[in-house]
């Protein structure tokens, strides 16, 4: 069994799509996957299987898209995955808060940094697959644009460490 985290874009933030965590819940279970629990109201659904990354990923990506009516981008990553995602944070010298792993599909490259605009102060780095951002004052004020994490989903470093040790604790 792999202990995995489904990560929902767009899920219970400013205005978009309401989402339950009993709901997320109860659709990681149809699917058939144990161990099955959420973690805070922004689409985190945490599980073991015996299933592969894409076979996990289509799954509970239909579920999503049947509830809402329409696909929500959904990425998965196994515990393995988000321990090093945690552990190879460029940006310690920052509040957890503060620092955001923005997850993609693709392998980040140094061209999807330099297509970002209107930098003025936020550091940037390359993660596994992810772009890890330091926003410095905060992210409610940044007027960054960086294409490359436009279709992916992002979480704080504290929610980051804390989803790596609850799949590190999974049975």
């Amino acid at each position: 069994m792999t202990a995995y985290v489904a990560l929902l874009r767009a899920v219970n933030v400013s205005g978009t799509g309401k989402l339950p965590m009993a709901d997320l819940k109860r659709m990681g279970e149809e699917c058939g996957f144990a161990n099955v629990r959420t973690f805070i109201a922004s689409g985190n659904l945490l599980f073991t299987s015996d299933l592969g990354e894409q076979q996990v990923q289509t799954r509970i990506a239909a579920k999503v898209a049947d509830f809402f009516g329409r696909a929500i981008p959904v990425f998965v990553r196994s515990a393995s995955e988000m321990a090093d995602l945690a552990a190879q944070n460029p940006f310690t010298d920052d509040k957890g808060s503060r620092v955001m792993a923005h997850v993609i599909d693709a392998t980040p490259t140094q061209a999807m940094l330099d297509d970002a605009r209107n930098v003025a102060g936020e550091r940037m780095a390359l993660g596994p697959r992810a772009i890890y951002v330091s926003y410095g004052e905060g992210i409610g004020s940044t007027k960054l644009k960086l294409p490359a994490v436009a279709a992916g989903t992002a979480r704080n470093m504290n929610s980051v460490a804390k989803i790596a040790a609850l799949l590190d604790a999974m049975p």
